[in-house]
């Protein structure tokens, strides 16, 4: 009787070291996902703030070195970088606008009607390449004197944020009871004023999941502007691009520009962190 007492008393005991052997398990494995990531933007970040010589030294050295924010007020004073912020702006929020603006009652026209044809059609033009848009939009562009505009840019970022809009949020229209929309309209709304009043309101975490996705996309995008922007239009991926020059590249205000382009982005994804995670496992779940 004394053994199974002794027995009993070491069960919870036992559980408690797997639950904390399986939580650090969890954790380094978290880690050790992350590592490289981190290194990577502590590496760029670090090389922001070191002197031309030690940037270009080697070995290099992570952790001593003389901290100086010279490379920032380089880019500054060399580049129109304000105006590189506001072109990127204005692209990402405008692809974004006019991509719920398109993707909204397309992707509850998809999940409403079974649209499986126009769903695939959609997916497709998502994973062909972006650079087999490059030649068409280039030509359609230049004759209609839009090359190096915000209206060109816009449109061709188009290509990449309405797919992932109308893909995210077809999930989210799926899981809207047609029984309410059923009602509405018994009680005389349209379809119209069922898709605004009833639908979009109980899609709105998904909405704001897309929106946030969609901007970060567009705000990254390289290849579209590198052809279609000039230098009125230029955006911040551009921007850190034209600073690799044949003759030198300066590694310090390279990284200095990276990093000041990486940092919104980040500080918005750590902001709504919340709603992208919500957003996206409540459209996962059939309901």
């Amino acid at each position: 009787m004394v053994a199974g007492v002794a027995v009993a008393a070491l069960g919870p005991k036992k559980r408690r070291i797997t639950d904390v052997l399986r939580t650090a398990g969890y954790y380094a494995l978290v880690c050790l996902a992350m590592l490289p990531t981190v290194f990577v933007f502590y590496w760029m970040v670090t090389l922001s703030l070191k002197t031309q010589v030690e940037a270009a030294g080697y070995p290099p050295h992570f952790f001593r070195f003389a901290v100086t924010f010279k490379n920032y007020a380089e880019v500054f004073q060399k580049n129109p970088f304000v105006l590189y912020v506001w072109n990127s702006s204005v692209v990402a929020a405008g692809s974004t606008a006019l991509g719920l603006i398109v993707g909204l009652p397309a992707a509850f026209s998809i999940a409403r009607w079974r649209q499986q044809g126009l769903a695939l059609t959609v997916l497709v033009a998502r994973i062909i390449p972006g650079i087999s848009y490059l030649i068409p939009w280039y030509i359609l562009f230049r004759h209609l004197h839009l090359v190096d505009t915000y209206p060109a840019l816009i449109l061709t970022h188009l290509v990449v944020s309405l797919p992932l809009i109308i893909w995210v949020l077809i999930g989210f229209f799926e899981d809207v009871p047609e029984e309410l929309e059923h009602a509405a309209l018994i009680d005389g709304c349209s379809y119209y004023s069922a898709f605004w009043r009833i639908a979009l309101p109980l899609v709105r975490p998904g909405i704001v999941a897309a929106a946030i996705l969609s901007f970060i996309f567009s705000w990254n995008n390289f290849l579209f502007s590198v052809i279609l922007a000039g230098r009125h239009t230029r955006t911040l991926p551009i921007a850190v691009f034209n600073m690799i020059s044949y003759e030198e590249i300066s590694w310090g205000p390279l990284a200095a520009a990276a990093t000041m382009i990486t940092l919104p982005v980040i500080i918005l994804t750590l902001i709504v962190q919340r709603h992208i995670v919500s957003g996206l496992t409540f459209g996962a779940v059939k309901r």
